[in-house]
């Protein structure tokens, strides 16, 4: 192949904003992925959720968070200019429910920990909260609702995000990435599996939970997080926004998609690749929704898979420079891979055309993370 002046490893949704943005400002691009789309933003519920996500000591991960989700809107009118398709874009907010006292008390400790943020959240009692949504439980004693918070389908987006890809000029190798071409210790491109390969000036490493382990890069920290998504079907009017809650200590989300879909998820699990889909975690996440909203017991399941996360050590992306010359990392997105899209896209396409770290992408750099591997 005729050299490139970027080769994109991954061609999730991480991968294709970076190539997307670079090829708008000029660079021939080639995305190197043999099932482009089937990874997490395959099973992802698509929740763009910075706020309602917000983690104690994340502070500098959720201005992250935000500056993306300001520029969801515009990033998806510019893909339908691209592409003349419109991805919807739920705007009905979350609702982060509690059952009993113990779970009001953790929702007044969370509203305080927003509130010295500087976000913006409700604090909803029992007969409110079931007012806005009608088919949660009456046992559910109160919520936060966050009205900035979005929604958006991973599987919508993605085609879409590929189209306007290829219709920039980027080229896709369908292709699995048997590791990473180096000449002087610099990256020069990709080596595919088969013994085919993409050279190029520079490489962008977007392969998610594949990231720590492909050879010839040095040490990364991240590392597959698996999750366990239920697809249902069957409930339209079920509810209007995304629901969250802790259930006997569990975390569980329900989250509206299309006319009548309903996503519940995730189990997070420290099994490396294993992809099973267990007994245990479909009946944890089944009853834990059925808890929460009763009229689950009615919808069909029509779906059960297993994805990972790309976690790193502080669940926070790993942006930027790799201490290898050449390559650069778009990464390790953990929760937040749909939602850091258009920014992740944004930021690295700045770097690597103009060799410079962004401020926003500074806080996440690898040597955060000290020397060596971790």
């Amino acid at each position: 192949m005729t050299p490139v002046d970027l080769a994109v490893a991954g061609g999730g949704l991480i991968g294709l904003s970076v190539a997307w943005r670079a090829a708008q400002r000029g660079l021939s691009v080639t995305v190197v992925d043999d099932a482009p789309g089937s990874g997490a933003s395959r099973a992802a519920a698509g929740m763009l959720a910075p706020v309602s996500e917000a983690g104690y000591g994340e502070e500098a991960l959720l201005r992250l968070c935000l500056a993306s989700l300001e520029r969801y809107p515009a990033f998806l009118d510019e893909l339908a200019d691209a592409t003349g398709v419109r991805v919807p874009l739920r705007t009905a907010g979350t609702l982060v429910v509690g059952f009993d006292d113990d779970d009001m008390r953790v929702l007044a400790d969370l509203q305080r920990f927003h509130v010295e943020l500087g976000l913006e959240v409700h604090r909803l009692l029992g007969r409110e909260v079931r007012r806005r949504e009608p088919a949660l439980s009456p046992r559910v004693r109160g919520a936060l609702h966050v009205a900035g918070d979005l929604s958006v389908d991973p599987r919508e987006l993605h085609p879409v995000l590929l189209a306007a890809a290829e219709g920039a000029g980027v080229r896709l190798v369908r292709s699995r990435v048997a590791g990473l071409l180096t000449e002087d210790g610099r990256a020069c491109g990709l080596a595919l599996d088969g013994g085919g390969e993409v050279r190029a000036s520079t490489v962008v490493l977007a392969l998610g939970p594949r990231s720590g382990g492909l050879a010839g890069t040095p040490p990364i920290p991240v590392r597959p997080v698996k999750g366990q998504i239920l697809r249902l079907r069957g409930a339209a009017g079920l509810l209007e926004g995304t629901v969250r809650a802790l259930v006997r200590g569990r975390s569980v989300y329900l989250v509206p998609q299309g006319d009548d879909g309903l996503v519940v998820g995730a189990t997070v699990e420290e099994r490396g690749f294993d992809a099973t889909v267990t007994a245990g975690g479909v009946h944890d996440l089944l009853h834990d929704a059925i808890e929460l909203v009763p009229g689950v017991t009615e919808l069909e399941l029509a779906e059960t898979l297993t994805r990972w996360r790309p976690g790193t050590p502080d669940n926070a992306p790993v942006l930027g420079a790799s201490g290898m010359p050449g390559l650069v990392l778009a990464t390790g997105h953990h929760r937040n891979g749909v939602l850091l899209t258009p920014l992740t896209g944004e930021l690295v396409a700045e770097l690597v055309v103009s060799g410079e770290p962004p401020a926003l992408a500074a806080p996440f750099a690898l040597d955060r993370f000290g020397r060596g591997p971790t």
